[in-house]
């Protein structure tokens, strides 16, 4: 098997809640990249999870950012992207998604498709990207399965195919049952730390199967895996890779029910490193030199060294420690002698890697989302786009000789993508712009806890932005002379329009025909 070929690079979504960053700790405890699962929620004294690794996301339960995690698992290096599931965080999930070649779409079994969950699927089919279900908290009380299949057709047009069906639901759960094998497995409750040697049987009509389930359970079982075989259509490999069909496993990441199954599919089914959109022609993984891009900045993930780490994926080529690539937009050449793997905080330094695999480059500033690097090519990666934000606030120093110190720190966390800040032309303070409310939370938190900066927020009356683009550069002079108390400069140097309303905003449109007003702009 070539290096190419044994990668899986993929992304978890789903609504908050619906269960990812356990799944995401159950992978790695049968991968074998951890050997004893944290508590996600964790109570005092406990662990949390292993890929949350800010305070605020410690403190409150919930990922707020994108976790590399690179494993080994049957031959196969795995490269696991856990992604945020609130709304708030929408953007660093949207291009963490431009970085893999498949995901797994997180459901709650009792509440099936949320809102947010929909909104991610969106994303990935606009990217044709291949997506396995995995139903979880079976161990509660959900709705029936053959009701969560006809959701999944219905409301997301996809074609479903039960890989494995569960035995009841609740304190009935027994677990679950592989339609594609003819083989059951039975697991034991309460061992959701440690890694349960599963009991295989012969068929869904094996009699030994009366010695562990009572006989109006094993009725009922028996009948609807008749069904499941009767009704569902046999998995198609081809459609799963073209987006039109998804397979289906039930389980209870938080017990271990089903996660072997799905590491094991995906292993088996998800695809290797895929060709990925650039201009101006497009990238095999096949293709002998180096190609990346970067689709993340996270700054301070050790913050006793203020560093930044530029998340690379690799499109194409080896990389080998030590090699000089072409960053594109600044023409420079740069040497990569330390880029990191990850297992969520922990780094290792990377000798080699390969088509799929996520680097880490360390650095202070000199490469942004979108970046291309290459060796020696000129090319640009498409479809890596940043949001106009909708929520805008000031900060207000609660010690004003601090204002360097926000600055820097502003700056350092717009690199991330997750919110931009603005300086107004009329010379007034730093405006941050962002998609979601949390964020604002976020940005006091990191404040506050990685740059020692003490501050409140203060609202503005903006309520949308534009950036702006024109091909008559003199139009775009007068623009922003005429309009220089909503007009801002973001942190990449573009103008952007600032506007208190969206009646504001149509009648500026009108006004400036020969200005476009852009909602999203690409990173390149």
């Amino acid at each position: 098997m070539s290096e190419i070929s044994k990668r899986r690079t993929f992304a978890i979504i789903s609504h908050p809640d619906a269960g990812k960053t356990t799944l995401t700790e159950k992978l790695l405890l049968f991968g074998g990249a951890i050997h004893l699962a944290g508590a996600v929620k964790a109570k005092k004294g406990g662990q949390s999870a292993r890929s949350d690794w800010m305070e605020i996301e410690k403190a409150r339960g919930i990922s707020v950012t994108a976790s590399v995690m690179t494993f080994e698992y049957n031959d196969h290096t795995i490269n696991l992207l856990d992604t945020p599931g609130h709304k708030d965080f929408s953007e660093d999930t949207y291009r963490t998604l431009t970085a893999v070649d498949s995901a797994v779409m997180v459901l709650d079994g009792a509440k099936g498709i949320e809102t947010q969950t929909l909104k991610l699927f969106e994303v990935c089919r606009l990217r044709d990207t291949p997506i396995i279900t995995f139903i979880n908290k079976m161990d509660r009380e959900t709705k029936e399965p053959f009701e969560l299949l006809d959701e999944i057709e219905k409301t997301l047009a996809l074609d479903v195919c039960p890989i494995t069906w569960p035995i009841g639901m609740g304190e009935r759960f027994r677990g679950c049952f592989n339609v594609m094998t003819d083989k059951l497995y039975l697991f034991e409750d309460g061992r959701g730390s440690q890694i349960s040697e599963a009991i295989a049987f012969n068929g869904a009509n094996d009699p030994k199967l009366d010695e562990f389930i009572p006989e109006a359970e094993l009725l009922k079982f028996r009948e609807e895996v008749a069904m499941v075989k009767a009704i569902f259509p046999a998995f198609n490999k081809e459609s799963y890779l073209e987006g039109h069909l998804t397979p289906v496993f039930f389980g209870s990441a938080v017990n271990n029910f089903g996660v072997r199954e799905l590491l094991e599919a995906l292993c088996d089914i998800a695809p290797s490193p895929r060709i990925q959109a650039a201009e101006p022609r497009s990238i095999s993984p096949e293709e002998p030199k180096f190609t990346g891009f970067v689709f993340k900045i996270q700054a301070n993930m050790d913050k006793n060294h203020r560093d930044r780490i530029a998340f690379v994926r690799i499109c194409s080529g080896r990389y080998t420690r030590g090699m000089k690539v072409l960053h594109v937009r600044s023409g420079k050449i740069l040497s990569l002698n330390n880029p990191v793997l990850f297992l969520a905080r922990e780094r290792e330094l990377a000798e080699e890697a390969w088509p799929g695999d996520i680097l880490g480059i360390p650095g202070h500033g000199h490469l942004h989302i979108g970046d291309a690097l290459t060796e020696g090519e000129t090319l640009y990666f498409t479809g890596i786009p940043s949001f106009a934000p909708e929520l805008f606030q000031r900060v207000r120093l609660d010690d004003p000789l601090k204002s360097k110190q926000l600055k820097a720190a502003l700056e350092q966390l717009s690199e991330e993508g997750a919110s931009q800040i603005f300086k107004p032309l009329d010379g007034s303070p730093w405006i941050i712009g962002v998609v979601g409310q949390l964020q604002f939370d976020v940005i006091a938190s990191r404040l506050k806890s990685e740059y020692g900066v003490n501050g409140s927020f203060e609202a503005v009356q903006f309520t949308t932005t534009r950036w702006l683009k024109s091909a008559d550069k003199t139009k775009l002079d007068q623009f922003a002379d005429k309009n220089k108390y909503n007009t801002a400069i973001d942190s990449h140097g573009h103008l952007a329009y600032l506007a208190p309303n969206a009646w504001h905003l149509d009648r500026i449109q009108k006004d400036w025909p020969d200005v476009e007003f852009l909602k999203t702009r690409e990173n390149r």
